[in-house]
């Protein structure tokens, strides 16, 4: 049985983890409401984006631009899962790379080539560890995405797709729903996919609205440079998206780590008065026992 100064001893070490997981929570708090206000302010960007294409797409017709482009044959598909450069935030990390490694598994059975794409050090470190090799890694901005790092990756991704190094990219990450539900979404990036320029060309109101503009240039070339924009603007709401995710994830982790340290201080320090009271009982028994041999 532990003694009182053993007990006393845990109970001090759990109070300053305690310490520790609130003043996380509280941090996680803060740059959780920053995450959400940046998403906030996207999302209008976002939409606008799809509506400006989905318009153009229209006055172009039918066009053949390399990042619209479907291939019959997919033999070769880059993941990209989108992780965290610091643990203590749950299963934020692992449900992602779960889900990306039951995807490469599927990729595989059909006889596709899976090549690997990596943001964030978790993600980096645990496919480096698999012995996976890595086409390119990004980390350092998993708390705080700037729009440079997504065009960054856009750009890369781009380019595998567009010298046909690969016939798809995928991106996983981490939906924001609220501080305690982040959902993993799997999503097409490249080829764009054909519903997104459909979604967006819906509406009588913006059918009319087509005929009132003046292209210059063409609308073709109008296309061509929106189309890497989306990519980019995608690929940055997935960031950010993941951002707020990180947060809500750790802020949930460190709240229940708080919790559970606390219930261990209750137990301990139970235990603790028991250990206590065990040690002034012996010591009576012992007095009472010294007295007794004395007056015998």
């Amino acid at each position: 049985m532990a003694t009182v100064q053993d007990l006393k001893r845990r109970i001090r070490s759990v109070g300053n983890t305690e310490k520790i997981t609130k003043a996380f929570e509280l941090v996680a708090s803060a740059r959780l409401r920053r995450a959400e206000s940046r998403i906030d302010a996207m999302r209008p960007y976002a939409d606008r984006m799809l509506e400006l294409m989905g318009i153009t797409a229209q006055a172009a017709g039918s066009v053949r631009l390399p990042l619209l482009e479907r291939r019959e044959n997919v033999s070769s598909v880059a993941l990209l899962p989108i992780t965290a450069d610091r643990g203590l935030a749950g299963a934020f990390n692992a449900q992602v790379l779960r889900r990306a490694f039951a995807l490469e598994r599927e990729l595989r059975r059909d006889g596709v080539e899976v090549k690997w794409l990596a943001s964030g050090r978790r993600g980096r470190s645990t496919l480096t560890f698999r012995r996976y090799e890595l086409i390119q890694a990004w980390q350092g901005f998993s708390e705080r995405p700037e729009y440079a790092d997504a065009q960054a990756i856009a750009q890369r991704a781009s380019e595998l797709y567009a010298n046909q190094e690969v016939d798809r990219v995928v991106v996983i990450y981490n939906r924001y729903m609220s501080p305690l539900v982040q959902l993993v979404t799997v999503q097409d990036l490249l080829p764009i996919p054909e519903k997104v320029i459909e979604r967006s060309e819906g509406g009588a109101e913006r059918a009319d609205l087509r005929s009132d503009f003046i292209y210059e240039p063409e609308p073709e070339q109008i296309l061509e440079r929106l189309l890497p924009v989306y990519v980019e603007t995608e690929l940055y709401r997935a960031l950010l998206e993941s951002a707020a995710s990180e947060q809500g994830a750790r802020m949930t982790a460190m709240r229940n780590a708080s919790k559970n340290a606390g219930e261990l201080i209750s137990n301990l320090t139970l235990a603790m008065n028991r250990a206590r009271q065990a040690e002034i009982t012996q010591e009576i028994l012992e007095v009472v026992a010294g007295a007794d041999a004395l007056t015998g």
